[in-house]
Order: structure tokens, then C-alpha cells, then sequence
């Protein structure tokens, strides 16, 4: 007789064709409609299933962990991050957790590039102006934003994202700067024409650009904080794809009103969506609302390597992409 078919519960909603691989595939639930399930939500789906498939908008801590039940196996997670995930409970439970690494490299580091030219060129200004009917033609004076090509870009992270980060930048003209937990291999360094520093205030305080793309860990929780972003020029820009709590906001905040900073480009934010009401308000700030990911091609890959994952698991092996306490 063929083996029982997993039962598969997904948190958020996924791309048509995956949710369907999915459904051809195992005994899934998805969700609909397309809103964040409640803890209690989580905890009955956590009971009730062999695999669940969250998303950065579930968080998954021990106690929720406790509620679980002896049947979930498997937290396939849908995304590469997996700070709202307590990994080292889940295996401490017997409960594997895997994640979607690498799928969004290259859609993340097109969104820091765009996101600088947006912050330095003064794009949303200039889209604002047009739309608001008050552009009267051209000025030699008016719109002015800055040249990228020889300034300086700090990279804080030069992991796949900070990397394809660099080669982007490099085709602009910027000077790629970096500091990272580990120094890169002499050859890579040597591709991506980047510069090390082992000290990162002595790398803040030189950069005209910075772009995060470090992950969140108990040891980079506000890595940006007052006193690291006071040692930034008055002209430099932050650029943060990564994680919020990476970034202490309302330092920030504080920075850009006093014009301690230039500007600013964020994607992520420290507390979710309930970003500061000042931070919002600020002209020389790009606001996004977490799309560094967001293209239909990268949401789709990232939908195929959780049915890989769970397919493999389901297959009685270990799966590609699982995730071990202290990866991140």
C-alpha cells in the first residue's frame, strides 16, 4: 500500500502553481483568506499537522512550541530568515526546521540598489512633484541629488546578498567597502574589488553610503545603534534590506530629523508595521513596505524548495535546506 500522504498546513497564501504542486502533492490546508494566522490559530495547526509551513510573519517561540503536540515533524519555512523561529527548541522537540536560502539574492540586492538611487536621486521627490501637478518645467537648480559613481559603500554583511550587493555596485562606479563577521577568501575580495574592515565604527565613519545585509541575531540586535550612527558623516545614507532590529529606529529617527544623516532607505523596520509616526514623516526618507523579495519568479523558487524540502523529508531524508541551531 502507498505510504499516507503528509498533512501540510500553510500559514499565508503562495502562488497558484505552488499551492497546487502542493495540494497534487500532500494533504495540505492553505489559507484563506490571506491574513496572519492568530497564536491560537497556529498552536491548533501545529496539533493537527505533520509539516507547517510559516512565514516571517509567525512567530514560533518555545511556548508556542510546548503546544505543538507530538505529531508536527517538520516547520518548513517559507523565507531564508528564521529569527521568529525557536530553532533550538523545535530540535530539542524532535521537530526539524528548514528554510528557502538563496532564492532571494539577486531580487534583494536589486531592491538596495534601487533604493540608494532612490535616496541619493531624490526619485520620490521628483515622482511626488509631478504628481501633485507643481512641476513648471526645468531648472538648473532644481531636483539636485548626488553622483553615486566614486563614493564610498559600506557593506555591513558580505554574505550571498552583500556580495551580489557589491557586483552591482561596482557596475555604478561606488567603492565597495565591507565588514563582516569573517574576512572573505583573498580571491573573492579580489573579484568584488572590496575593501575589509575589521572594525566597523572605522568603516562607518568613511562610508557616503551603508547598506545592512547582515541577519538578525542576539549579537547584531541594534549593531546600529546611537553612538555607531553618530560616527557617520552628516552626508551619508542607510540602507537597510535585511532586518529592522538590526537598525536601532528611533536613533535613526533622531539622526535624520537633527541632519546628522542625509537620508535614509528602509525596507524593514524594527517593530513590524507599527513604524515611527517621525519616521514616516521625514522627506529624505524611502519607506517600502517589505518588498525586497517581492517578484512572482522569487516567490515561486522559494515555493518549490519548501515542497523539496518537505517531498525529501517525506521521503524518510534529511532535508536540503535544513536549518541547525547557531547557522545564523
Amino acid at each position: 500500500m502507498p505510504a499516507a500522504r503528509l498533512t501540510v498546513v500553510v500559514t499565508r497564501r503562495l502562488p497558484d502553481v505552488v499551492e497546487t504542486r502542493m495540494k497534487e502533492l500532500f494533504d495540505v490546508t492553505l489559507r484563506d483568506p490571506d491574513q496572519p494566522m492568530t497564536r491560537e490559530e497556529l498552536a491548533k495547526a501545529m496539533r493537527q499537522a505533520d509539516v507547517l509551513v510559516p512565514t516571517i510573519t509567525d512567530t514560533i517561540d518555545a511556548g508556542l512550541l510546548a503546544q505543538a503536540g507530538d505529531r508536527l515533524k517538520l516547520i518548513a519555512n517559507y523565507g531564508a530568515g528564521v529569527d521568529h523561529i525557536d530553532v533550538a527548541t523545535a530540535r530539542q522537540r524532535g521537530i526539524l526546521v528548514s528554510n528557502t536560502p538563496g532564492v532571494m539574492t539577486d531580487d534583494t540586492a536589486d531592491m538596495v540598489m534601487a533604493l540608494i538611487l532612490s535616496v541619493t536621486r531624490r526619485i520620490p521627490q521628483g515622482l511626488a512633484l509631478m504628481q501633485s501637478g507643481g512641476w513648471t518645467g526645468w531648472s538648473p537648480m532644481a531636483n539636485l541629488g548626488g553622483r553615486l559613481a566614486g563614493r564610498r559603500l559600506g557593506i555591513l554583511g558580505m554574505g550571498r546578498i552583500g556580495q551580489a550587493v557589491a557586483r552591482r555596485a561596482r557596475a555604478f562606479g561606488l567603492q565597495v567597502h565591507y565588514h563582516n563577521r569573517k574576512r572573505l577568501r583573498p580571491e573573492i575580495e579580489a573579484e568584488l574589488e572590496a575593501t575589509y574592515w575589521e572594525s566597523l565604527d572605522q568603516m562607518l565613519a568613511r562610508m557616503d553610503i551603508l547598506s545592512v545585509n547582515c541577519p538578525h541575531t542576539p549579537s547584531t540586535f541594534h549593531l546600529l545603534n546611537a553612538r555607531r550612527l553618530k560616527l557617520m558623516k552628516p552626508s551619508a545614507v542607510v540602507v537597510n534590506t535585511s532586518r529592522g532590529e538590526v537598525v536601532d529606529e528611533n536613533a535613526l529617527t533622531r539622526a535624520l530629523r537633527a541632519g546628522e544623516l542625509a537620508g535614509a532607505g528602509l525596507d524593514v523596520y524594527e517593530r513590524g508595521v507599527d513604524l515611527n509616526p517621525r519616521l514616516r514623516e521625514l522627506p529624505n526618507v524611502v519607506l517600502l513596505p517589505h518588498m525586497g523579495s517581492a517578484t512572482i519568479e522569487g516567490r515561486i523558487e522559494m515555493g518549490e524548495k519548501v515542497i523539496v524540502n518537505i517531498k525529501t523529508f517525506a521521503d524518510g531524508h534529511r532535508p536540503p535546506d535544513q536549518v541547525v541551531p547557531g547557522m545564523f
